[in-house]
């Protein structure tokens, strides 16, 4: 019986290698808006983040988000998507 490959993505905040499953992306859709995307099937460029404030905040701080999607990303986004982790 063969042994199915899990996908591996890494962290923007923590730069750890994790079970795609246990990360949530995060998307800048074409139309530019970057979000949370908690069922991984919108559309767009994504790039992923544990599932803890901590990490969100280190991709934050380091600004690999922006450097992922290749555009700077307001405060109030940020606010929304730790909000958004919270309630999940």
């Amino acid at each position: 019986m063969q042994t199915r490959r899990i996908p591996m993505r890494k962290c923007t905040g923590c730069n750890e290698m994790k079970p795609k499953k246990e990360l949530v992306r995060v998307v800048r859709s074409p139309e530019g808006e970057i979000s949370l995307d908690l069922t991984s099937k919108k559309p767009g460029r994504g790039a992923y983040v544990c599932r803890s404030a901590e990490c969100l905040e280190k991709a934050r701080k380091t600004k690999r988000l922006e450097k992922a999607f290749s555009c700077v990303i307001p405060d109030g986004i940020f606010e929304k998507m730790e909000e958004e982790l919270k309630n999940e």
